[in-house]
């Protein structure tokens, strides 16, 4: 009963928040977050995680094979958003409303391995963060969770390893290719040219 209240309370909250804010400057991605905003946002995703998935602990260690296999993972599936060092200064994160988080701050790095592996797992709604992996239990994000509390400690190396594996279209790879087959003394083939 006591869940339901809070829940019932922190709707009713939103909606008069949004019902203000919508008044003030309508509703606007272009519009950063106000320190209000984000504190709500912070206090809603909170209370959406359940207890016991907070309590949660990682079920994994980090080891360097681990790391090098949630690197990339992250490279390749978030970094869209977050950057390869998390701090989310892309065009897509600085868009989203609220904002992709700087996953090297303490905001990010407070939370438990369980909020982080349920953020992941679940997503968060009304932001831009969707739900990744499979139905039940996913060890994939449990993997990023060790990435997300190395983020604050990555090499320039590491950041190096990350662009190989960040999503590419296929100009970018014709136009790589052609680089490699440019500096390797290959000519380049009819097929392989790109149309600038």
């Amino acid at each position: 009963m006591k869940r339901w209240l809070t829940w019932l309370s922190v709707a009713l909250v939103v909606i008069v928040v949004g019902e203000l804010l919508a008044t003030l400057h309508g509703f606007s991605a272009r519009v950063p977050p106000s320190s209000f905003e984000v504190t709500l946002a912070r206090m809603v995703r909170h209370y959406a995680v359940p207890r016991a998935a907070r309590s949660q602990g990682n079920p994994l260690h980090e080891t360097p094979e681990l790391l090098t296999e949630a690197r990339r993972h992250f490279a390749d599936h978030c970094a869209n958003c977050h950057g390869n060092d998390g701090g989310g200064n892309t065009q897509m994160g600085k868009n989203l409303f609220p904002r992709a988080p700087d996953m090297r701050l303490r905001a990010t790095q407070d939370l438990s391995d369980g909020e982080l592996y349920y953020i992941i797992h679940n997503g968060v709604p009304l932001t831009g963060m969707p739900a990744w992996g499979p139905d039940g239990y996913d060890l994939d994000s449990w993997k990023l969770v060790l990435f997300i509390r190395h983020l604050p400690v990555m090499m320039p190396q590491e950041l190096a390893d990350m662009e190989k594996y960040n999503p590419k279209t296929e100009a970018e790879r014709i136009e790589e290719q052609q680089e490699e087959d440019f500096l390797s003394g290959k000519p380049l083939s009819p097929q392989k040219t790109s149309n600038k």
